[in-house]
């Protein structure tokens, strides 16, 4: 991936992405989106480690309704740092349907956060904080202070870890210290050449043996299955292959997600059309696509 001045503004998501052969079921989530400003309104981080163009919450509910979803999980990009202004603002532009909000959210929070501030965060739909290990895109992730933060959390809640497989054995200990259930982003970003039993796979496959309140993502084929001497790339037939088995495996402890608008994948933006194609390929039956799809996220984000 070429480097870019921070900066110099990036597109990361395809202008005019396809419709998708597959339909999602009616009330369909996707519970894995972000969005970017509008920077005038809601400015980025002194700390981003990328500057990205304007992708608000209109352009999030047009690609909604293209792609045949009804609700959204809107997580805070690390271009915001710890100001979820822009999160909650997306959130409650969403507006409802027969009372129930179509979308939730995910924040990024000091640790120090108060909980008259944990408060407001749940009164504008946040269901869960993000702790992102990802060196490239924060600066610090102390392990102390997330723990402490973990316990403090209003009812109902959940963390979300975003890591590389590289460090998965290291942060057990801290995983296993999270009093409340763990989302896994992205399943922790295995290398799906390896196959379904390669070594990533059944490192992952023992941190969910571990806890029954973990789940996870099957999401970002894109980036775990670039291309790559000729292989890999959409339509990325080693994701398929090593995620199905997942899938079926723990079909009640996962949800999926497009995440557009793709942060820092300007240089090999996917097609969200074909992303939602991978949805049968990953959960071949209709139980498990509406599990996927409906039932888990519904269970995680609009329990209350």
């Amino acid at each position: 991936m070429s480097e870019k001045p921070v900066s110099e503004r990036i597109v990361s998501w395809h202008s005019s992405p396809s419709k998708p052969r597959y339909t999602p079921p009616p009330g369909a989530v996707d519970a894995h989106c972000h969005v970017f400003g509008p920077m005038a309104e809601f400015p980025f981080s002194p700390k981003a480690k990328y500057i990205p163009e304007d992708a608000g919450p209109d352009q999030l509910f047009a690609l909604r309704d293209h792609l045949g979803f009804s609700k959204n999980v809107i997580v805070q990009a690390s271009c915001h740092g710890t100001n979820n202004a822009a999160t909650l603002n997306a959130i409650a532009e969403a507006g409802g349907t027969d009372g129930v909000p179509n979308a939730r959210g995910v924040a990024v929070v000091d640790p120090d956060i108060s909980e008259d501030e944990l408060a407001a965060l749940h009164e504008g739909g946040m269901r869960g904080i993000r702790f992102n290990f990802l060196k490239r895109l924060v600066d610090n992730a102390p392990k102390d202070k997330f723990l402490e933060v973990s316990r403090r959390l209003p009812s109902g809640w959940h963390v979300v870890i975003y890591f590389e497989a590289d460090i998965l054995e290291e942060l057990r200990p801290f995983m296993d210290a999270i009093p409340v259930p763990i989302v896994v982003d992205h399943m922790g970003r295995p290398d799906v050449t390896q196959g379904p039993d390669g070594p990533d796979m059944r490192a992952f496959r023992r941190l969910l043996e571990s806890r029954e309140d973990i789940w996870f993502k099957p999401t970002c084929p894109d980036r775990l299955d670039p291309p790559r001497g000729g292989l890999g790339g959409d339509p990325w037939d080693a994701f398929a292959q090593a995620v199905r088995p997942l899938v079926e495996d723990y079909a009640d402890r996962c949800i999926w997600g497009t995440d557009w608008p793709h942060p820092n994948m300007q240089d090999n933006v996917p097609d969200d059309g074909h992303l939602v194609d991978m949805i049968p390929r990953i959960a071949p039956s209709e139980e498990l696509q509406r599990k996927l799809l409906i039932d888990n996220p519904m269970r995680l984000y609009w329990s209350d």
